[in-house]
């Protein structure tokens, strides 16, 4: 199992719809979640940043992130999540939410 930080930013005039969107997440787009070995999922936020946690169960996460990115229901999903966010400008070349490096991490 891999953890996973990410982080983007949310435009502050928007944030209502984002979280009426995440209370009621489409049951394809969950389904997807899990069938791309993402577990333990959570979306946290503060002033105008969101912060992802989620945990890899998979042998393959290009592959399943691949998958996850093909699949139409969540590409409908991401069409009305992403114009809310705003990305990091210090992201890497193909992120949309910038990868964090783990610093600590205690059981």
């Amino acid at each position: 199992m891999k953890r996973f930080g990410q982080i983007i930013g949310i435009k502050p005039d928007r944030i209502e719809v984002y979280k009426q969107l995440h209370a009621a997440v489409w049951p394809a787009v969950l389904d997807k979640i899990k069938e791309c070995n993402i577990r333990n999922y959570s979306i946290y936020h503060k002033d105008d940043w969101l912060f992802s946690y989620f945990e890899y169960v998979g042998s393959d996460y290009e592959a399943d992130m691949a998958k996850m990115a093909a699949d139409p229901a969540t590409q409908r999903w991401w069409s009305v999540c992403e114009p809310l966010q705003e990305p990091l400008e210090t992201r890497a070349d193909g992120e949309w939410w910038a990868e964090m490096t783990e610093l600590f991490h205690h059981d």
